[in-house]
This record gives structure tokens, sequence and C-alpha cells, in this order.
């Protein structure tokens, strides 16, 4: 059984000293494939070289995350695009809104993931999507383009039955799920079998944050996705092949990512 991690900084500092062990674990847990999303204009070049290491395995996707939006950030998205052309590339990510922690960028961020939602347009490949306290504004931008994108991933989906709604109206879109899944106090086990069915859903790590149970606390790795589709299985009543598969289908229309 394989499946896949659409969203792992495998790239990051964090993998540094033990890459090499780290991608055989993922191997050996029957992890097929790994989408790496960049965040800044510095990790265009180390997803690049993480995939050109690990072609076939790793998937690169470039984009300028919502909480590294400053106030260059059009110069950076100047620089970023180019990029796209280069012919690994499966989507345009990490993208989106985050105001969680500050607003202070509020209205740079609004322009800037709305740019990178062109791209998408443009380019004819599907969003990585980041959101975080602004889910409205985020809908907002995204009904503007709604017929002409490709599709995405609505990566870390941690909300309600209403918001899941919201999100599943953009019909070439998926949740991505990750280990908030397995935390004790998730409702995500009630929630995702209630309204929304397997064929919207992708598995994540977002490695090396967020581990899931029973791994919490540790430093998060792609093998650990694995128990993220366990509790998908037991969530929706089915087993865990059943889940793997159809995640593979889903990764394969949205993110063209084949195990």
């Amino acid at each position: 059984m394989r499946f896949v991690d659409t969203h792992c900084h495998l790239d990051g500092e964090e993998f540094r000293d033990d890459l090499e062990a780290v991608v055989a674990r993922a191997r050996e847990a029957g992890v097929g494939a790994i989408g790496i999303p960049g965040i800044d204009l510095a990790s265009c070049d180390t997803v690049m070289a993480m995939c050109r290491r690990y072609p076939g395995y790793c998937y690169p996707m470039l984009g300028l995350h919502p909480e590294e939006v400053k106030a260059d950030w059009q110069t950076v998205l100047a620089q970023i695009k180019p990029r796209l052309s280069e012919p690994q590339v499966v989507a345009i990510g990490e993208v989106g809104l985050d105001f969680y922690w500050s607003r202070e960028f509020e209205q740079a961020q609004l322009a800037a993931f709305e740019e990178q939602v062109k791209w998408s347009v443009e380019y004819r490949l599907p969003l990585m999507i980041h959101c975080r306290k602004a889910q409205h504004e985020l809908v907002a931008i995204l009904k503007r383009y709604q017929n002409d994108l490709p599709g995405g991933v609505f990566h870390c989906f941690t909300g309600n039955e209403q918001e899941a709604k919201e999100l599943l109206q953009f019909e070439r879109f998926v949740l991505g799920i990750g280990g908030v899944l397995t935390f004790k106090k998730s409702h995500l086990p009630e929630v995702l079998p209630a309204c929304v069915p397997l064929d919207r859903i992708v598995l994540e790590t977002d490695a090396p944050y967020m581990a899931p149970v029973p791994m919490r606390g540790q430093r998060n790795e792609p093998a650990f996705v694995a128990h993220v589709l366990q509790r998908l299985a037991e969530a929706y009543g089915v087993d865990a092949e059943t889940v793997a598969n159809q995640t593979n289908t889903n990764c394969e229309k949205i993110l063209n990512i084949c195990v």
C-alpha cells in the first residue's frame, strides 16, 4: 500500500542532518511521493534542489507564503513567477492568507494572494492554499476566479462543517488533512465524514510541524502520514487501503502527483 504526503517542508533546516534517513523511513512506511511547497524566494532554490535530488519522488510547488509577505512582496513575486515555467513544478504554493498573528500586512497579503491566484489561471497550475483566521477574505478572492481556476488544496483544514462546505463549493479543490485529525480534542473525525466525501481529501503532514498522535511533540516527518491515513480510515469506517487508493486518485487528479 502506497500513499502521498502532499505537503512537507522537506527542504527545511530541520531535516539537514538526517535527510537520507527521513526519506528512507518515508519509503518504508509506504509514502510513494512527497509534495514540497515553497514559502519565499530563497526556498524556490531549496525546493527545486530537493526535487532534483529525489526525482519522481519529491514534487515542487513554488509561491510566497502569507507570513512571508512584506513591503517588498511585488519584487519577490516578480522573481518567483518565471520559475513556474520549470516543467517539474506541480503547483503554486504555499500561498494564501494568515491574519492569526498580525494584520500589519493585511492589504499586501490580499494583493499578493490574488496575484498568485491569477498565476494559477495563467499557468494552469493548482494552488496549495494556507488560510488562518481569513476564510471570509480568502473565499471572496477565489470566487472572482472560480470558473477559471484549475483546482487546488486547502492545506491543513481544521474547521467545522460549515467552513468545510464553504470551501467545497470550489469543485476542483480538495481539503488537506494532517496530524490535527489525530489530536484528542479534534472535532475532525466527526466533521469530515458528515460533510466531506473521501474524493475531496488528500493526506499531508506539514512536516516538520504538527506531528500526529502517537508522535506528537516530536519533529514531524513524512513517514508519519501513515498515522493520519489510519485515523481517517477509522473515522470513515473503511479500511486503510480504501483511503490510500482514493487519496492517491485525488492527488493525481488535482496535483498531477502519481504513485
